[in-house]
């Protein structure tokens, strides 16, 4: 089995895609924005009707079994929950029958901009930063470009 379809439990038990669990949280949270009124009206928008919000507390409920008792039945069920909802949402792409898909990128694919394009892109501030760290390649560069607060 490769590494992302089997994880382990802490009694060294492997289970097949028990990396697709989240956390209990996520599921409190996902129902509980489905329930709410900002949730229903979203629904309503996207959807032309609410939609059935069960699952996510049949989910919650499972995640909690899974956590406090180590449930297997629990857990597949929520293994099976996740699976289905990955299938759901990748269900358009897999129907797509618009767009063909490559097997590899155009073969001018890193041609040079057209020179307009090249003249406009020197005055942006990303031009700017990428002059600036491409001076700095003798120092070592140590900024952060991701901010978690």
């Amino acid at each position: 089995m490769a590494k992302e379809e089997r994880n382990e439990t802490t009694e060294g038990q492997i289970i097949p895609y028990m990396w697709m669990v989240r956390p209990c949280l996520v599921y409190q949270e996902e129902y509980s924005d489905c329930k709410s009124i900002r949730g229903r009206f979203h629904q309503y928008f996207i959807h032309g009707e609410t939609i059935d919000c069960n699952q996510w507390l049949r989910d919650s409920e499972n995640c909690k079994r899974w956590e406090e008792s180590k449930n297997l039945s629990a857990l597949n069920s929520l293994i099976d929950s996740e699976k289905k909802r990955k299938t759901e949402r990748l269900r358009k792409y897999v129907e797509n029958d618009i767009w063909e898909l490559r097997d590899e990128p155009p073969q001018d694919w890193n041609k040079p901009l057209p020179e307009w394009m090249e003249k406009e892109y020197s005055s942006t501030y990303l031009a700017f930063k990428s002059v600036e760290r491409k001076s700095k390649t003798a120092e070592v560069v140590n900024e952060s470009l991701c901010v978690i607060s």
